[in-house]
């Protein structure tokens, strides 16, 4: 029904302990069809936020042996999603052990199940966690060239632990010129800038920098995607890095103002020249 189920998710919300208790009733058996339907499973989502451990045991039973077909659903993976962020570790692990070995990939690379690795990266333990984070890092290099893997890749720079970032960016080391130039993976490597150390930032620069007159500094500034990582790059850095870099790019501006993508660095690296000027 496209506006009762506003009502049971209401009662969810706000409803007593004996409210709660005669909807979760009603819904016993029912679980996994209403999970996969598109109004039923927002109702579903709101008993897993509003019942306690036993509602949650028994919801998750009657999902038991159906994560994939839930994951891979547009109404079901949300579901499974809600599971990981509001049931107790012990009760879920029943969604965890089906991320085993070669479905990580299969699953983050999944426009649907890309959501749920994500929700298992930020709120499973550490013990469900890490078996699932070792996989990514064995894949890594093919997850952030993937439509929906790089946003795998992306949420652990923004959201991972310091160990797992570094990991991260010293698997794109080498190849930041290349996988800049990529429609998906680029997103990957503003996002090695942005969340790396210091360091990190350096060394990254400094791979950049490391070409003959310049040519892959060049080639990233005229591309349509990599000048994406030269802006984030000048925007992070500090004042003496970004100094070096505008003193680097200065030489390059006048072919720079025929090409398309340079647009936003030649407006800033102008901004900067006209400050630096004062």
């Amino acid at each position: 029904m496209f506006f009762g189920n506003y009502v049971i998710q209401k009662f969810f919300e706000f409803g007593s302990y004996e409210q709660k208790g005669i909807l979760c009733n009603r819904l016993r058996g029912h679980v996994l069809p209403l999970s996969l339907q598109m109004y039923g499973c927002r109702v579903i989502q709101k008993a897993i936020e509003g019942v306690d451990r036993e509602q949650h045991e028994w919801i998750a039973k009657e999902l038991e042996g159906n994560i994939m077909k839930c994951v891979k659903d547009q109404n079901g993976n949300h579901v499974i999603q809600k599971c990981i962020e509001k049931m107790p570790a012990d009760i879920i692990q029943f969604i965890i052990d089906s991320f085993q070995g070669e479905q990580v990939y299969q699953l983050a690379t999944h426009s649907y199940g890309c959501r749920v690795v994500q929700r298992i990266l930020e709120y499973a333990e550490d013990s469900q966690r890490d078996p699932v984070m070792d996989e990514l890092m064995r894949c890594c290099h093919n997850l952030v060239q993937d439509k929906y893997g790089n946003y795998v890749i992306q949420h652990v720079l923004e959201h991972g632990k310091r160990k797992d970032k570094s990991l991260i960016i010293s698997r794109m080391r080498g190849q930041i010129v290349q996988l800049s130039q990529h429609k998906f993976a680029s997103n990957v490597i503003e996002k090695c800038v942005q969340y790396g150390t210091p360091q990190e930032r350096l060394a990254i620069l400094e791979e950049i920098s490391a070409s003959k007159n310049d040519s892959a500094l060049v080639i990233m500034m005229k591309d349509q995607f990599a000048n994406y990582v030269i802006q984030k790059i000048i925007d992070v850095v500090d004042d003496q890095q970004r100094e070096l870099l505008v003193v680097r790019i200065r030489p390059h501006l006048p072919a720079l103002k025929k090409c398309t993508y340079s647009k936003h660095i030649i407006s800033h690296v102008e901004k900067l020249m006209s400050i630096q000027n004062r």
